[in-house]
């Protein structure tokens, strides 16, 4: 059985998709981008202040179940420019987490029109 997870305070769906899912004790959360929930619009020009936007964006649909950033155990992440804007992007994400960190798979991949996208599974009992 799933429950779908939704929230004005993080970017709303622009398709056929979820903001998030829960199963279990999981949630997983749709691929998010930096978009500022209350504009629509894209947060920033840079990695940094992109990658903040979309950490808000994930972190409001893990409480809207009540979990927060220790309770993620996977992270899936895409960057438009990888070599180029890792440092950048890993010194955001890491200030988000306490040891140990979750897991994490992190690409390059052609983007629309942003540099980050994330997405999270998480776990209630973690």
């Amino acid at each position: 059985m799933k429950k779908e997870l939704r929230t004005t305070e993080g970017a709303a769906p622009i398709g056929a998709y979820s903001q998030g899912l829960v199963v279990g004790d999981f949630v997983y959360t749709s691929g998010m981008g930096p978009l500022d929930p209350h504009t629509g619009e894209v947060a920033g020009d840079d990695v940094a202040t992109q990658t903040h936007q979309v950490m808000r964006n994930l972190g409001a649909i893990l409480a809207a179940h009540g979990l927060g950033f220790d309770d993620v155990v996977k992270a899936t992440v895409h960057l438009q420019h990888l070599k180029r804007d890792f440092a950048a992007y890993n010194e955001v994400y890491k200030s988000y987490f306490n040891a140990p960190y979750p897991v994490r798979t992190t690409v390059g991949s052609e983007l629309l029109d942003i540099l980050v996208e994330i997405d999270f599974v998480a776990c209630k009992s973690a």
